[in-house]
């Protein structure tokens, strides 16, 4: 939790916090209920954003980055691929009936209603916290500790994603017809 000295920021913090919670509930919830695949991708950028705003608010400025790149960025470009090449017709989409959709929508009310129930009921921790003084959240710590002490496995794994990559295009390429 952020310490705040004064009531003027706490306030706008919270308010920020707020519009925050909002925008995401209301993207997520427009994300299933959407028609348009297209639609449905685009809210959950919204989404993906609204959280990283989340992370800004708890101090998590890394965090949030990387939340901002990997699934704001690589995952909804890889969804919207997926979405382009299975070619997504309205004509042949299968129409779900209306009981099904309105038991997502009292599905999603009674987990809301749980959820905030489990909030409301909550008790924050109280006990003293105690500090190293190291600062884990800064980038250059990280960018340390990366390029040191872990450096086989971070040029392990950006192989394997080049592979997986390559791997993916030439399964996804079509074969020529020969006449």
């Amino acid at each position: 939790m952020i310490n705040i000295p004064d009531f003027a920021n706490a306030s706008a913090v919270q308010i920020i916090f707020c519009v925050l919670a909002f925008i995401t509930l209301l993207t997520a919830f427009l994300t299933i209920y959407s028609r348009n695949p297209i639609h449905s991708a685009i809210y959950l950028v919204i989404c993906f954003f609204s959280i990283a705003g989340h992370y800004f608010l708890l101090n998590a400025q890394f965090l949030a980055i990387v939340h901002i790149i990997v699934y704001s960025g690589a995952i909804m470009i890889l969804f919207l691929f997926t979405i382009m090449l299975m070619n997504l017709n309205e004509k042949k989409e299968v129409h779900r009936p209306r009981i099904t959709r309105l038991g997502a929508i009292v599905s999603f009310v009674l987990i809301s209603l749980i959820l905030i129930a489990i909030f409301i009921n909550s008790k924050p921790i109280v006990g003293e916290y105690t500090s190293t003084g190291e600062d884990y959240q800064s980038i250059k710590v990280l960018g340390k500790v990366l390029l040191n002490e872990y450096m086989v496995p971070f040029e392990f794994a950006s192989v394997l994603l080049l592979v997986a990559m390559i791997g993916s295009v030439l399964l996804s390429k079509k074969e020529k017809l020969e006449k």
